[in-house]
């Protein structure tokens, strides 16, 4: 009788950076408290999709028994049409982040690296990692992109760079000059992107449209989103603009069909609905600066902010900070001993908020003098 040798069962493989790997972390859902809870923890529309877009939506529901377009001509149409742009400058993916890692995919050769400032949007370290691109990350300065650091930074191997504006979770930004006077420092040969998730919510004259940069730079391009202003954040269509070498590299690296039939018809049915949606963008900023200004007058520092929440810094505190607003019904979204983002959202929400923010700044006073940065 032969005898077979014993062997440890072993595990599949998977590769090593897993094991270092911090996957996204998306806003928590509110604890319900006394039969109410509000969600301000990820930058989400307070309104839901217009009527006609609803209704567009629905149309479209019969026919999910197809697979949707996966060029999406008809959006990337319209897209073109509204930024009066060639449709061959236009890529479109599974929402901004979908874009960016699509961008990752088509630059990462081994020993790239991929710059862009600390703390900024959370899902850049991650899908860097997943591409294999290694992360340069360059500190903020008084809550904002230090690009004359960044530009230091640059090297040969330095193959994307991006420029959140404004940036998440601080929602502080790039003005023109010392944009283009950063950009005059980057290779040709390196990409810029300008990461402008928040744009419709941006007042600051001073503060450049992405779109008016990229038809000057053959190495720039601009990541929006439906998400956000748009109201669309469950259907997940975010969108490039970029020359076309660029546009052509993310669309080849786009996972298939992973825009959805229901997206594009609301993202294109949202275009054609801008000036109604951008009226409830005008409601949000007008909570998003009483809020600041209420939150100013309780002695809290917050730095001016160009997009639908605000930034709190508040260090060892900032476990605690959300703790005390989910005890109220509320969530927010803490960085860990760095600070807190909280979303603006309906009237109501805020001034929830704001009750406990007053609460717990009288708990903990020495925020009020702790500086920015």
């Amino acid at each position: 009788m032969s005898m077979q040798t014993e062997r440890t069962p072993r595990s599949p493989r998977f590769r090593p950076v897993l094991d270092q790997f911090a996957p996204y972390k998306p806003g928590k859902p509110a604890t319900m408290v006394a039969g109410r809870s509000y969600k301000l923890s990820s930058n989400e529309s307070p309104y839901g999709p217009l009527p006609s877009v609803i209704k567009v939506i629905a149309e479209a529901a019969g026919d999910v028994n197809r697979y949707p377009d996966n060029g999406a001509a008809e959006l990337t149409e319209a897209i073109a049409a509204r930024y009066d742009v060639p449709a061959a400058h236009v890529a479109v993916g599974c929402g901004s982040v979908g874009v960016v890692q699509q961008l990752l995919e088509a630059v990462a050769d081994p020993g790239a690296e991929v710059l862009y400032a600390w703390r900024s949007f959370e899902a850049y370290p991650y899908l860097a990692d997943l591409a294999g691109a290694r992360s340069v990350q360059v500190p903020l300065r008084d809550e904002e992109h230090d690009l004359e650091a960044m530009a230091a930074a640059i090297t040969e191997r330095t193959r994307l760079i991006f420029v959140c504006n404004p940036n998440n979770p601080t929602g502080t930004v790039v003005r023109a000059g010392e944009l283009a006077r950063f950009l005059d420092q980057v290779p040709d040969d390196c990409l810029v992107v300008l990461d402008e998730a928040y744009v419709e919510y941006g007042r600051d004259r001073e503060v450049p449209d992405g779109v008016a940069v990229y038809r000057d730079r053959r190495n720039v391009a601009v990541v929006r989103t439906f998400s956000k202003a748009y109201g669309l954040a469950g259907l997940r269509v975010g969108f490039l603009i970029g020359p076309e070498p660029v546009a052509a590299a993310a669309r080849k690296t786009m996972l298939t069909f992973s825009v959805n039939a229901l997206a594009q018809a609301a993202a294109v049915a949202s275009l054609a609905a801008e000036d109604e949606l951008l009226d409830r963008v005008q409601m949000v900023i007008g909570e998003r600066d009483r809020v600041r200004s209420a939150l100013l007058d309780m002695g809290w520092v917050v730095p001016p902010t160009e997009a639908n929440f605000v930034w709190l810094r508040l260090g060892e505190l900032s476990g605690d900070f959300a703790v005390a607003c989910d005890t109220a019904g509320i969530s927010v979204r803490p960085f860990a001993e760095e600070g807190a983002r909280i979303s603006i959202g309906e009237p109501v929400a805020n001034d929830a908020f704001l009750e406990v923010a007053g609460d717990f700044l009288s708990r903990h006073p020495d925020l009020a003098s702790r500086k920015v940065g």
